[in-house]
C-alpha cells in the first residue's frame, strides 16, 4: 500500500494547508479546521460527522464502513497545536514553507503531519477494493493539550463505538511506541496576609510572605521520592515546578501565592500515592500549603506481545521494509481518555520528531511523512482485512 507520485504531492498539499489554520491551544479555535477536515473526509467519500462540542471547539469523527465482520480500527489525531512562544521563526509559523525536504510550520510534527497521513491513508483506501471486513475510524478531537476534551466528548457520545484497536499519530520519529508516562497536574497554594515592606519595626510589621512559604514547599520537594522502579520504556517518574505565581505589586507582601507541579508517572503506579506524597511534604512545612489536583490523565502500556502490536510491528516490516524497536515516551496522547474507557489496545507512530513538540521552526520531514501514510494503510488492510 504505497502512495503514488500524485497521492505523494496531495499529502504534501494537505499539511501545507491544515498548518495554515492557526490552532493554538489556548484558545483552540479548531473548528475552522475541523471544518476543512469535514469536507476533505466527505468529498473522498468517508461519511463524517463535525461535532461543535464548545463554541470554536470541534471534533471530526468520520467512518469508512466495512462489512462489519471485525471490530473498526481508529485513527487517532489531534487539531490543536501548542503556542507559537516567544522568538522569531526561520519560516512564518501558519505558511507550510516546504524546504530541504521538510515541511515547516506549527503543529507541522506534533501533529498535524500525523493527521494529513491518516486523512491521505484513508483516501487512498477509499479508493480500494475489497472493501474492508471493518470500519475504519477516524477521529480528530480537539482540545486534547486542554485536559483531552475532545477525546472525552468522543467517549460521552459514543462515536467510536464498535471500535477494537486504537492507532495514534503523535510523533515517534515513525517508530512504535507502545508506553506512554501518565500526566498529573498539582497546584500548590499558600495564603498570608498583606502588608508593607516598609513596617519593619512597626506594630503592624511586614505582613505574612506567601511566597515564602512556597520556597519552602519546592525546597522540600527536591529529591521527591516516587517509591517506584525505573520503566525499561519509560525510565523514571519526574516531577517538574512549572509556573509560580504571586503578589500584586513590589511593594506589597504577597498573601497568596501558588505554583503548577506537572509529575510524569510510570504504568503501575497511583496517582493516589504520589498525592499522599505531596501532602505529606506540604504537612512537613512550617506554614500550611494546600494542593489542588488539576487534571490526572493515566499512564498506558500495552504489552509488547499482544496481537495488535505484534500486527503493527508486521505491517511495518512488510510496508517500509526494515523492523521498529519499541519505544516509551513521556508525554500523553488522546490515549489516556479512550483506552480505559473503551478497553482498547493501542500503538503510537508518527512522522514527526520526537522531542519536536512547541519548538521554533518545527517541522517534518517529507520522508516520514510519506512512509506514514503507507504504513497506516498498511496496518489498516492488515487490521481489518487480512487480519
Amino acid at each position: 500500500m504505497h502512495l503514488s507520485e500524485v497521492e505523494q504531492a496531495g499529502l504534501v498539499s494537505l499539511l501545507q494547508r491544515l498548518i495554515q489554520f492557526p490552532t493554538e491551544d489556548p484558545p483552540g479555535r479548531e473548528v475552522e479546521l475541523a471544518c476543512f477536515v469535514h469536507d476533505t473526509l466527505k468529498d473522498s467519500g468517508l461519511a463524517s460527522n463535525l461535532i461543535e462540542f464548545q463554541p470554536g471547539r470541534a471534533n471530526v469523527v468520520a467512518r469508512l464502513p466495512g462489512q462489519g465482520e471485525r471490530p473498526g480500527l481508529v485513527f487517532s489525531a489531534h487539531l490543536d497545536t501548542l503556542p507559537l512562544g516567544e522568538g522569531s521563526w526561520r519560516f512564518p509559523p501558519f505558511e507550510g514553507r516546504v524546504s530541504d525536504g521538510r515541511v515547516y510550520g506549527r503543529g507541522a510534527s506534533d501533529m498535524k503531519g500525523g493527521l494529513a497521513a491518516m486523512i491521505a491513508a484513508a483516501q487512498k483506501l477509499a479508493r480500494q477494493d475489497p472493501p474492508l471486513k471493518g470500519d475504519l475510524i477516524l477521529a480528530f478531537s480537539a482540545g486534547e493539550s486542554s485536559n483531552g476534551l475532545g477525546a472525552k466528548e468522543m467517549v460521552a457520545d459514543g462515536s467510536l463505538e464498535g471500535a477494537g484497536a486504537l492507532l495514534v499519530s503523535e510523533p515517534t520519529t515513525l517508530e512504535i511506541v507502545v508506553a506512554e508516562k501518565g500526566a498529573l497536574w498539582v497546584k500548590a497554594m499558600a495564603a498570608g496576609t498583606t502588608g508593607h515592606p516598609s513596617g519593619a519595626g512597626g506594630s503592624c510589621g511586614t505582613g505574612d510572605n506567601a511566597i515564602l512559604k512556597l520556597v519552602d514547599f519546592i525546597n522540600r520537594l527536591q529529591g521527591f521520592e516516587f517509591g517506584a522502579s525505573s520503566h525499561p520504556l519509560l525510565g523514571e517518574p519526574t516531577l517538574t515546578v512549572t509556573t509560580i505565581r504571586g503578589g500584586s505589586a513590589i511593594n506589597l507582601t504577597p498573601d497568596h501565592a501558588e505554583v503548577g507541579l506537572d509529575i510524569r508517572y510510570l504504568p503501575g503506579m497511583a496517582s493516589e500515592t504520589i498525592l499522599g506524597g505531596l501532602q505529606a511534604v506540604a504537612d512537613a512545612t512550617d506554614s500550611q500549603v494546600a494542593l489542588e489536583t488539576l487534571d490526572d490523565k493515566p499512564a498506558i502500556e500495552t504489552r509488547a506481545d499482544h496481537p495488535f502490536v505484534r500486527l503493527c510491528r508486521d505491517s511495518y516490516r512488510s510496508s517500509l521494509g526494515v523492523e521498529s524497536p519499541l519505544r516509551g515516551a513521556s508525554y500523553f496522547s488522546d490515549s489516556a481518555v479512550l483506552c480505559p474507557a473503551l478497553g482498547l489496545p493501542r500503538a503510537i507512530v508518527g512522522p514527526g520528531e520526537m522531542g519536536m513538540s512547541g519548538q521554533r521552526d518545527e517541522y517534518v520531514s517529507i520522508e516520514r511523512l510519506v512512509a506514514a501514510a503507507d504504513l497506516y494503510a498498511q496496518i489498516a488492510v492488515d487490521f481489518l482485512l487480512l487480519a
